[in-house]
């Protein structure tokens, strides 16, 4: 253990067998039996015969409080280089270190069958789908989004995130934190400059959660058209980079597709809180802290950066300040396009900013609480219930567990910021609705 000689096998809790090391005398070898945590030594002569078991502590990171990342089911772990190489991480070694905006990455395989030793490449080819870790912890408040009406954007609030990693729920109880507010337009017992646990952690209590690293593509599509399909199927999912973003699919199949991608890993479709916790992640000292650059492929294939930094916000148009395009010329593909990622190196998520629209997993409701399911029956998510214009549908499906969305208090108008969660970005983040060149708001 960790080059100390013993007789005995350490526990599973915390340690690691170590693969490449191990190794036994005339021709035997061993594969080790996770499950039962023992060696199976295979290829046994008659001839007496040795074996040496190495094994080694797992890596932990002292600043994650024990927040480090869970791999469980199909996921392997990995390290990615600059040019893209993917190899299974030795978990015995640093293969992560937020401290370094360095965020833990694990992919799955189409063939889930496949071992790979520590150090090993893994071909792309190999590669179903990229995931990255987002650790549980709490941010210090500097907005609680209450606002009367939408003016202006206030540059004196622009700042780095503070963030503690940590398992532990914020209450009132406890000096300087707050009760974390779930209901869109409370802010509960919260002040500016309290620390709040992220709310993205509590409504499906975890220690962190692992998020795709590209916006989910339509697996076997070769063209934009071949991604647009409008289907509840798992089998098609596909996160990696330079593949074509699965485009024009109502919320239910969205949610039914990711609920049943890896039940075993509680896979579900991203919702506002979740997508809020990766971009505050993002904005503090564990991540890039900048601008997140666009993605600007109008062909909407995934990991691409734009070349140059957007001259104005989003219009509802393709502006030129966008610059979309096809031909390359504005625009780099992944690996080297370190500018879109999270952390600003290869380590972080994409596709945060521009490709495609994204739909999120939230909700409003009426004056009585329950789900609307969309305007009219021309714009709705795909799931029975009552629309906004009085309406009802019946046909469709049911919507999920509560869990798998955020819900908002509809009051006036869809686009009023008082009806936000802290911690979805939609009110801290404010005030803001479109901004048009050269930098006004409407």
């Amino acid at each position: 253990m960790n080059d100390e000689e013993t007789n005995t096998i350490p526990s599973k809790e915390g340690n690691i067998y170590d693969e490449t090391r191990s190794n036994c005398t005339n021709g035997a070898y061993i594969i080790w039996d996770y499950e039962t945590w023992s060696p199976v030594v295979k290829n046994m002569s008659e001839h007496k015969t040795n074996c040496e078991l190495y094994f080694k502590t797992e890596y932990k990171e002292s600043i994650l409080n024990g927040m480090d990342p869970l791999l469980e089911g199909s996921l392997i772990p990995v390290t990615i280089e600059s040019d893209g190489t993917v190899k299974k991480a030795d978990i015995g070694s640093e293969w992560y270190s937020y401290e370094k905006k360095n965020w833990a990455n694990a992919v799955i395989l189409f063939d889930e069958s496949k071992d790979y030793l520590a150090g090993e490449v893994i071909p792309e080819s190999e590669i179903e789908s990229y995931f990255v870790w987002i650790p549980k912890y709490r941010y210090q408040l500097w907005d609680l989004g209450q606002y009367d009406s939408l003016t202006s954007v206030d540059e004196s609030k622009v700042h780095e995130i503070p963030i503690l990693f940590g398992d532990y729920d914020t209450s009132d109880s406890k000096d300087g934190e707050c009760t974390t507010p779930m209901e869109s337009g409370s802010s509960g017992n919260c002040a500016v400059g309290d620390y709040m646990t992220h709310p993205a952690f509590l409504s499906i209590p975890s220690t962190g959660f692992w998020v795709g690293k590209f916006e989910t593509g339509y697996q076997g599509a070769t063209s934009t058209t071949d991604a647009e399909q409008n289907v509840n199927d798992a089998s098609k999912v596909i996160i990696k980079p330079n593949v074509y973003s699965w485009r024009n699919i109502n919320l239910a199949n969205i949610h039914l597709t990711s609920y049943n991608y890896q039940r075993d890993l509680d896979s579900h479709a991203i919702k506002n809180t979740e997508w809020g916790a990766v971009a505050y992640l993002q904005h503090s000292a564990y991540g890039s802290a900048t601008s997140v650059r666009i993605n600007n492929y109008s062909s909407h294939i995934t990991g691409y950066q734009a070349n140059e930094e957007p001259t104005c916000g989003w219009t509802g148009t393709n502006l030129d300040c966008n610059k979309y395009c096809d031909d390359g010329s504005c625009n780099t593909a992944y690996p080297n396009s370190t500018l879109a990622s999270t952390t600003g190196n290869i380590s972080g998520i994409y596709d945060m900013s521009g490709g495609a629209h994204e739909y999120v997993m939230g909700a409003m409701t009426d004056n009585d609480g329950n789900v609307l399911t969309g305007r009219d029956s021309q714009s709705y998510s795909g799931f029975k219930g009552a629309l906004r214009d009085g309406e009802v549908i019946t046909t469709g499906y049911d919507w999920p567990e509560e869990t798998y969305y955020d819900k908002y208090v509809y009051n006036t108008s869809d686009k009023n910021y008082q009806a936000r969660i802290l911690g979805d970005f939609t009110g801290e983040a404010g005030p803001f609705f479109i901004v048009t060149p050269p930098g006004s708001v409407n």
